[in-house]
């Protein structure tokens, strides 16, 4: 009897053991976001209904509908407030999203049509295109209030900042130019004509040079940003939709729906040198924090597409909802976050193994996401 009661603690012993390597092992794998203590959300920009959807990353659940104006868009995390920002472009403002209370704190007005908006390195500013008023504006991040206000091309499309800070670039779409201006004053410093209808800008981490989609044409234009020139327009055989530069800026990624496929550019020879064809209507593309994969939506296919890009090598696709559009990872890239903009839901995938591990309802037609830690 004795030793049926010490083998019956033995098994007890093991399995409680067992019980505690396996929890383990689960924390072990658990994406970083997941961790005990973590508070990660993310936000969508719901186009049709004006609204931002809050989602909690931890739980991976809706937490918040927040009312933020008509065509809400251009949707970035403040790089050192606990902060959203974005732009309602029907209603002409900017607005500032508290990610502690999930309520908007600020709304500023920024005259017609903003569809993006881009911070300072220190991000002590945010410099707005309004695209309806012809007018570029730096707004203080602190006090909300507008402290500058400078005037590019016709119909400037987006602003962005060089990497170091000294240079906002604006693509004005119905001049077919690029202008570039002072971010202290928004004075203009020169204005370099490009391709038709020029829409997303891509700067080289040393700040010398720029690419610029054309909304009009296939191509993609190279600009010399010391010398403020025109270095060359490369034909992509098709209308170009996203660009995502390696961490080093050694190579440009653009994607191009019309093409079928990924175009990779040599951005020191300024020459397109490959081309993978991808599916039906590959749009938008994420890279991977090491460069290893670029994950590119195919808006007709319903699926995203995982690009192995030292191999050139085209993965399996991942089905996640109907019409993919913007991608967006987690911090150190365990999940990669996709906008399903017909199906109105935000796919969840594991990074690692391209599973999809669910599907979370957001509002009308998703169009921007951003991510913040606090």
């Amino acid at each position: 009897m004795k030793k049926l009661r010490l083998n019956y603690r033995v098994v007890v012993v093991i399995a409680i053991l067992a019980l505690i390597g396996l929890q383990l092992i689960w924390v072990e794998k658990l994406p970083a976001y997941l961790r005990p203590g973590l508070c990660l959300n993310a936000y969508i920009a719901n186009t049709a209904d004006g609204t931002i959807s809050a989602i909690d990353l931890v739980r991976l659940a809706p937490i918040a509908t927040i009312a933020v104006g008509s065509e809400p868009s251009g949707l970035r995390a403040h790089p050192t407030r606990p902060e959203i920002w974005g732009v309602s472009s029907a209603a002409g403002v900017a607005w500032v999203l508290d990610t502690r209370t999930n309520s908007i704190v600020a709304q500023i007005p920024t005259g017609a049509q903003p569809f993006a908006l881009d911070f300072s390195p220190d991000g002590r500013r945010a410099y707005v295109a309004s695209s309806g008023s012809n007018e570029i504006l730096a707004i203080d991040c602190a006090s909300r209030q507008i402290v500058a206000r400078g005037h590019a091309g016709q119909r400037p499309w987006i602003a962005r900042l060089t990497p170091d800070g000294k240079t906002l670039l604006v693509s004005n779409h119905d001049d077919s130019s690029v202008s570039l201006l002072d971010t202290k004053s928004l004075a203009v410093l020169g204005v370099v004509e490009v391709a038709p209808r020029p829409e997303q800008i891509a700067i080289v981490p040393d700040s010398s040079k720029a690419f610029i989609t054309s909304g009009g044409s296939s191509q993609v234009s190279v600009v010399d940003l010391r010398r403020r020139v025109l270095l060359a327009n490369l034909d992509i055989g098709g209308v170009p939709d996203d660009l995502d530069l390696k961490n080093d800026g050694g190579e440009l990624y653009v994607t191009s729906a019309a093409a079928h496929g990924l175009v990779i550019v040599n951005t020191e020879t300024n020459e397109a040198v490959e081309f993978l064809l991808l599916g039906m209507a590959p749009t938008q593309a994420a890279l991977t924090a090491d460069d290893s994969l670029l994950f590119v939506s195919d808006a007709a296919a319903g699926h995203v597409v995982p690009v192995a890009i030292d191999q050139r090598k085209v993965a399996r696709p991942i089905q996640v909802g109907q019409q993919p559009g913007p991608l967006a990872f987690t911090p150190g890239g365990d999940m990669l976050l996709v906008a399903d903009t017909q199906s109105n839901d935000l796919a969840i995938v594991r990074t690692a193994t391209g599973g999809l591990i669910t599907l979370i309802p957001v509002g009308a037609h998703p169009r921007d996401i951003a991510i913040k830690e606090f």
